[in-house]
C-alpha cells in the first residue's frame, strides 16, 4: 500500500485481508506506519511490514509478496492522470480550409473577399488556440514528469483517516505532529503550508488535551499530554547546552555566520546582550539556573531582534510523557532520522526498526540514543559547512553552484546517506548565500556530490533548488539528472524515491557534470 491517497473505503476493504505495508525510510513515513499499526491493532488486522529504501527494494518486496498485493481502486477514482486531449492533438485539419470556403469564379468579388477574410480569421484563431494548447501542455507535462514534493504529510493523511473512523488517540496525534514537523525540519514544505497545517493540528490538540491542569486533573505517569507552543528554533537545546545548540542550529549558525571568527564574536556579543553568563550557557540545559530558564525565551527573542533574527521563535508542539519527560516535536524528528542512518550498525532494516521503536514512549532509551546520534551529526554537518565555505569548495558552474566532498574529508561517510546529505546541502546553501557578495550566486541552485561506496567506486549526487524565501520547493533536478546521464552514457542508479538524488560512477562524474551544465544553461 502507498500512503498518498489512503481513504476510509480502502481501509474498510483491507480490514479482513492480510496487509503488505511497504514503508519508505523517512521520519514522516515512520509516523504514518505507527498510526497504521495502531489502527490495525484495534481491528486485529494481520500485516507484513517491509522497509523499502528505494525502487529496487520496492520491486524485491513486491516479487516476494505479490500474492498478497491487490489493487485497491475504484473505477471513478481520479488518479491525476492528464486527459488525452490535454496532451495529444489531431493534426488532420490543422492546415486544411473549411469546406465551402472556396468560392466559384462566377461569384461576385465582394463575396469572395468576405470568404477570404473569414478563412483568415479562422486560421488566426486556430493558431492562437494551438499556442494556448501548447503552453498548457508544457505546464501539464512539467508538473506530471518533474519531481515535486507536494507537501502532504503521510502521517497527517493516516491520522485524518483515524479521526474519521473515531479511532484517533493522543499517541496517533503526536505521531502526526512529528510527521508534519519532519517536513518542516527537512525543508520539504513552505512556511505557509507548515503554518496552515499547524492550525489544523492545533484543533485536534485542543480536542484531545482539553483538561485543565489543576489538582483534580493531575496526569498519571502513564499519560501523554500534547501542547501548542511558540518555541525557539534551536536544535535539541533542551537536551544539550544552550551554547552547543546555538553553534549547531542552522538558523543561528547561518544568521550569525558562525563559520567565521567574526561570527563567533557576534555570538559572544549576542550572549552578552542577553546577560547570560558563559558558565550557564555552556552547561547542560537541565542544569541551568531556574530563574534564567523561566525567562529564557523572552530574553533570547529580545536580543535576537537586535541581531537580525526576528523569527527565532516558531509555532510548534511539545509532549509530556508522565511527569518529567518533555520533548519538542523537532527533538523526535532529529532522533528518529539519526537512528535511520546510524552508521554504527549500517543495517537498513535494523535501523528502521530501531527508529520505529524510538517513536513509542515505552522506549525512552532508544529516543535518548537517537538524540545523542543527532548531536554528533549536527556537529559534523556544521563543521563541514565551515570547511566548505572557508576553503572555497563551492564553485559556480554557470546555471548552478557545485560542491564536491573529497574522500578523506572529516565525517564524509555520514554523507553517503540521503537524509544527512540533504540536510548538509540545505544548510550549506543557506550559509553560502549569506557569505557571498555575488548577487547572482544567491539565486542559484546547488548540486553536491559525496563519496558513497569506495569498493564500487560510486558517488552520491543531490540537487536542491535556490535558497529563496518564496521558494515553492519544486525541484527540477530529477529529470535533468536523467537527461544528463542519458546523453553521456554515464553509469547512474536512479533508485531513490526522491529523484533529485542519484548514484553515479566516480569516473563518470566529470562528463556528467559537463552535460548537466550544458543542459541547464
Amino acid at each position: 500500500m502507498f500512503l498518498s491517497d489512503f481513504r476510509k473505503e480502502f481501509y474498510d476493504v483491507i480490514v479482513n485481508q492480510r496487509v503488505l505495508l511497504l514503508v519508505a525510510s523517512d521520519v514522516d513515513a515512520l509516523c504514518a506506519c505507527k498510526i497504521l499499526q495502531a489502527l490495525f491493532q484495534c481491528d486485529h488486522v494481520q500485516y507484513t511490514l517491509v522497509p523499502v529504501a528505494g525502487w529496487q527494494d520496492l520491486e524485491t518486496a513486491f516479487l516476494e509478496h505479490k500474492e498478497q498485493v491487490k489493487l485497491l481502486i475504484k473505477q471513478d477514482d481520479d488518479l491525476g492522470v492528464p486527459a488525452y486531449d490535454d496532451l495529444f492533438r489531431d493534426e488532420e485539419d490543422e492546415n486544411s480550409e473549411d469546406s465551402g470556403n472556396e468560392s466559384e469564379g462566377s461569384e461576385p468579388s465582394e463575396k469572395r473577399r468576405r470568404f477570404a477574410e473569414a478563412a483568415l480569421e479562422r486560421r488566426i484563431d486556430r493558431r492562437r488556440q494551438r499556442r494556448e494548447w501548447e503552453e498548457r501542455r508544457k505546464e501539464i507535462l512539467f508538473e506530471y514528469e518533474q519531481y515535486e514534493y507536494h507537501g502532504t504529510s503521510s502521517a497527517m493523511v493516516i491520522f485524518e483517516l483515524a479521526w474519521i473512523m473515531s479511532k484517533d488517540s493522543n499517541d496517533m496525534l503526536w505521531w502526526a505532529i512529528v510527521g508534519l514537523t519532519d517536513q518542516w525540519v527537512h525543508d520539504k514544505i513552505t512556511h505557509i503550508k507548515y503554518v496552515t497545517d499547524v492550525g489544523i493540528v492545533q484543533r485536534h490538540v485542543s480536542r484531545h488535551n482539553h483538561r485543565n491542569e489543576d489538582e483534580e486533573n493531575t496526569l498519571s505517569i502513564d499519560c501523554i499530554r500534547i501542547s501548542f507552543d511558540y518555541d525557539l528554533r534551536l536544535a535539541l537545546y533542551q537536551h544539550w547546552s544552550l551554547y552547543e545548540s546555538m553553534c549547531n542550529s542552522s538558523y543561528t549558525y547561518s544568521n550569525l555566520k558562525l563559520w567565521s571568527i567574526q561570527g563567533l564574536k557576534r555570538l559572544q556579543e549576542f550572549l552578552a546582550d542577553m546577560g547570560l553568563p558563559l558558565k550557564e550557557v555552556r552547561q547542560k540545559f537541565n542544569s541551568m539556573d531556574i530563574s534564567l530558564k523561566e525567562n529564557l525565551q523572552e530574553m533570547i527573542e529580545e536580543s535576537a531582534n537586535k541581531f537580525g533574527m526576528k523569527d527565532i521563535r516558531m509555532q510548534t508542539f511539545s509532549v509530556h510523557f508522565g511527569f518529567k519527560n518533555k520533548f519538542l516535536a523537532s527533538d523526535i524528528v532529529y532522533s528518529a532520522a539519526s537512528l535511520l542512518e546510524n552508521l554504527e550498525k549500517d543495517n537498513g532494516n535494523e535501523n528502521f526498526i530501531e527508529a520505529l521503536d524510538s517513536l513509542s514512549r515505552s522506549n525512552p532509551d532508544k529516543l535518548q540514543q537517537g538524540l545523542e546520534l543527532a548531536k554528533q551529526q549536527l556537529r559534523a554537518i556544521h563543521q563541514t559547512v565551515a570547511s566548505c565555505i572557508c576553503t572555497n569548495l563551492i564553485v559556480s558552474q554557470g546555471p548552478f553552484l557545485y560542491c564536491y566532498l573529497q574522500e578523506g574529508t572529516p565525517d564524509v561517510k555520514i554523507y553517503s546517506k540521503p537524509i544527512c546529505l540533504k540536510l548538509l546541502c540545505k544548510h550549506l546553501l543557506k550559509c553560502f548565500v549569506r557569505s557571498t557578495k555575488n548577487k547572482r550566486c544567491k539565486v542559484l541552485p546547488l548540486v553536491m556530490a559525496a563519496p558513497m561506496d569506495l569498493e564500487k567506486g560510486t558517488v552520491i549526487v543531490i540537487g536542491i533548488p535556490p535558497e529563496t524565501e518564496s521558494s515553492d520547493k519544486k525541484n527540477f533536478f530529477g529529470k535533468a539528472f536523467e537527461k544528463a546521464a542519458e546523453s553521456t552514457s554515464s553509469r547512474t542508479l536512479h533508485d531513490h524515491f526522491d529523484t533529485s538524488i542519484i548514484e553515479l560512477k566516480t569516473e563518470d562524474r566529470s562528463k556528467f557534470l559537463d552535460a548537466l551544465i550544458s543542459l541547464l544553461s
